[in-house]
């Protein structure tokens, strides 16, 4: 895993600022293969499990069946087959970004485990995690209470069922391991680039900007478009805060540990309550 040389905003101002007309095809050119490389798993994916699911129907059914009759039997994946689809495609294309276009070098490694041994990385990370989930909790609520929205996250279903038949998995999948792909990613790959090339702010608002419309993206949700606005609005800020913790700590292990500690808090409320913020 892998950090900027710089552990703190203060040391971004003796480095050279690239100009954007260089920094922002890079960045863009990560985007849109972050998009590509997902999306292409996903689709594979699905059309394997759409084909396996076909050829189990036609065996029951026997000779040649309908085609329409068997498009409609075909029904949705399982809830397994999605939460690890989502694993391979996501998680899958973050690897391949960060080994391909931001892989770390050795004086980054080694800087990475130095920050670890300071109790203030740990501190930052607590402090990040514990007002992650305190502000999209207030947000959520102040958005339900106050203006009406629906703000139920789009993925919420799936983690409800999934905790219920697979809660292990769930919790693993939820806690960890989204937090790791999802983190190496969005700061990594992207907030990252943009804030080695003297940029940080610019990177903060663009890569949280991703990382919300990755969440909650307009017309796909199924949600009024005052709702999803304001998801995107605090997912941006929570991947605005996980930005932050990373360059404020210089390792990317600070935002991952953030991301854990508020997905757990945000799972265990779920499980208490029913409910949860984003």
């Amino acid at each position: 895993m892998s950090d900027v040389p710089s552990p703190s905003g203060a040391l971004d101002a003796t480095r050279s600022t690239l100009p954007l007309r260089s920094v922002l095809p890079a960045f863009a050119i990560d985007v849109a293969l972050a998009i590509a490389l997902s999306f292409s798993t996903l689709m594979l994916g699905l059309f394997g499990w759409a084909a396996w699911r076909g050829i189990q129907l036609a065996q029951r059914a026997g000779g040649t069946p309908d085609a329409q009759a068997l498009q409609a039997q075909l029904g949705t994946p399982p809830v397994l087959f999605l939460i690890v689809m989502t694993l391979v495609s996501t998680g899958g294309t973050a690897l391949v970004l960060y080994l391909w276009r931001r892989r770390a070098t050795r004086a980054e490694r080694r800087a990475s485990l130095d920050r670890l041994r300071n109790a203030r990385t740990w501190i930052w990370a607590l402090v990040a995690g514990v007002a992650t989930f305190l502000f999209s909790t207030l947000m959520s609520a102040a958005g339900r209470l106050w203006l009406g929205l629906d703000l139920e996250p789009s993925n919420l279903d799936l983690i409800k069922d999934g905790f219920a038949r697979y809660p292990l998995f769930l919790a693993l999948f939820a806690v960890v391991l989204a937090p790791l792909y999802e983190e190496l990613l969005f700061r990594r790959v992207l907030f990252a680039r943009l804030w080695q090339a003297g940029w940080p702010m610019l990177g903060l608002v663009l890569s949280s900007l991703v990382f919300a419309l990755v969440h909650e993206l307009p017309g796909l949700n199924g949600k009024p478009a005052g709702s999803t606005l304001f998801l995107i609005a605090v997912y941006a800020g929570m991947g605005g805060i996980f930005a932050w913790v990373y360059r404020r700590t210089g390792t990317l292990w600070a935002p991952i540990a953030a991301h854990i500690l508020n997905n757990a808090i945000a799972l265990a409320v779920l499980q208490v309550y029913g409910d949860a913020s984003v």
